[in-house]
């Protein structure tokens, strides 16, 4: 499929309206007014946010991206050989982005099988415009079939298809969630999928504690940056006054809970005020906001959150360290 009929696809799925701004004053209203206080991690990812983010991922300490890519670059061949059997496959990938590394992954499909559909699937209609964008221009004879959803919530809805589908959720995303959020987004695409289909899901592993806070409170500052950014957006987005000076970036990690959890932590008494939410909010001095958790996995964790969802691992490539892990798991 070329460029332009991938964007005509694109365009007439995506939402009428996607009301950013009022789920911006929802998330503020249900997470700050409690204790403690918490914001959702998708409120990090504006378009500041992302570039900051796509930063991340170069710099020395946060290991997750480069070392997924490689297990990538590695194995593709096998991946595709061992996933689809057919000559048709269609792969789904949760939470697209940019696609920067699922490139690799359709590159070998296109060289094994005849016809290789990608139905990236986000709630950022940018997002996917990105993704096949680039996927598009890197492979013209994949058919690209994007699909604004939020899957978090709801399976993303597959039309029949004659061959193997392959639902993709790398990036360690999984690890985002809480166990619950984390099964119940699995088995909603586990409803989705027929016998023969198959779930490719990339996690972090547990590993030392200093290389994991590493990862996330990197020498040059970008993931604070990036962290921070969360309250820029805010004054920009709803006039808040937070005063970004007066918060401090900090990364810590949860043992008992085994995740990193990422906070701005407020380095004074003050109050901020959010006109667009009608609400003011008194913080005290080293009270944090829970921004993000990253939880980390071990053989026994991952395998128990798959068969809760319905899936049965079938392989599983990591890296000399095993410090990540690509597990395909087919349906139970």
């Amino acid at each position: 499929m070329n460029i332009t009929t991938a964007v005509e696809t694109f365009e007439a799925k995506s939402p009428a309206t996607l009301d950013t701004r009022e789920a911006l004053i929802d998330e503020v209203w249900r997470g700050l007014r409690k204790r403690p206080r918490s914001l959702v991690p998708w409120m990090l990812y504006d378009a500041e946010g992302s570039e900051l983010f796509e930063r991340i991922t170069t710099v020395p300490e946060y290991y997750p991206t480069r070392t997924e890519r490689d297990i990538l670059a590695n194995r593709a061949q096998a991946i595709v050989a061992e996933a689809c059997p057919h000559q048709s496959l269609r792969l789904l990938e949760l939470g697209a982005g940019t696609a920067a590394k699922t490139g690799i992954l359709l590159d070998a499909a296109t060289r094994l099988r005849k016809e290789v559909t990608y139905v990236p699937v986000d709630v950022s209609p940018d997002a996917l415009q990105a993704a096949c964008d680039s996927i598009g221009c890197l492979l013209p004879d994949v058919e690209l079939q994007p699909m604004v959803a939020n899957y978090v919530t709801h399976p993303p809805k597959l039309e029949s298809f004659h061959g193997t589908t392959i639902a993709m959720y790398i990036g360690s995303s999984i690890g985002n969630f809480a166990p619950e959020e984390a099964r119940g987004i699995l088995r909603n695409v586990r409803s989705e999928l027929r016998a023969g289909d198959a779930l490719l899901l990339g996690t972090d592993m547990v590993k030392d504690e200093a290389t994991l806070v590493r990862a996330y409170d990197d020498r040059e500052g970008v993931t604070a940056a990036f962290n921070l950014n969360l309250l820029h957006r805010l004054n920009r987005e709803l006039g808040a006054n937070f005063d970004t000076r007066s918060f401090r970036h900090r990364a810590l990690w949860n043992r008992v809970e085994s995740r990193i959890e990422m906070h701005l932590e407020s380095t004074r008494d003050q109050c901020v005020h959010i006109p667009a939410a009608q609400l003011s909010v008194e913080f005290a001095a080293f009270e944090t906001i829970h921004t993000e958790s990253s939880y980390k996995f071990t053989a026994k964790t991952l395998r128990a959150l798959l068969d809760d969802a319905g899936f049965k691992i079938e392989q599983t490539w990591t890296d000399p360290r095993q410090w990540y892990a690509v597990t395909l798991a087919g349906l139970c």
